[in-house]
């Protein structure tokens, strides 16, 4: 009944973590605040054909076990997907906003 249309977006990324222990407890917590704040569907995978992970979910991702050296897929789905993956994979390639003190 309404002339507004729900666009469905999909948008993928990728990026290289390059953190000291790789996605740790600090990292997957901001990992997963930053998800939550998106209304799309946030999956997260070690490789483009997954296994996908929810992103948004703090028990999963702290189980994924994802090393410095390995490389971090997202997709997303909804209306702020692009946003979203974009989001992510700066947080990412910020080094998770971690300041390493002395170097």
């Amino acid at each position: 009944m309404s002339d507004a249309a729900v666009t469905e977006t999909t948008a993928t990324g990728s990026i290289l973590i390059e953190h000291e222990v790789g996605l740790h407890a600090r990292p997957s917590v901001k990992l997963t605040k930053l998800a939550k704040t998106f209304a799309s569907r946030i999956e997260l995978g070690l490789s483009a054909d997954g296994p996908w992970i929810d992103a948004k979910s703090i028990v999963k991702v702290m189980a994924f076990k994802a090393g410095k050296g390995a490389t971090l897929h997202f997709r997303a789905h909804g209306g702020d997907a692009n946003e979203a993956v974009a989001a992510l994979v700066g947080l990412v390639r910020r080094d998770f906003d971690e300041g390493q003190p002395g170097g």
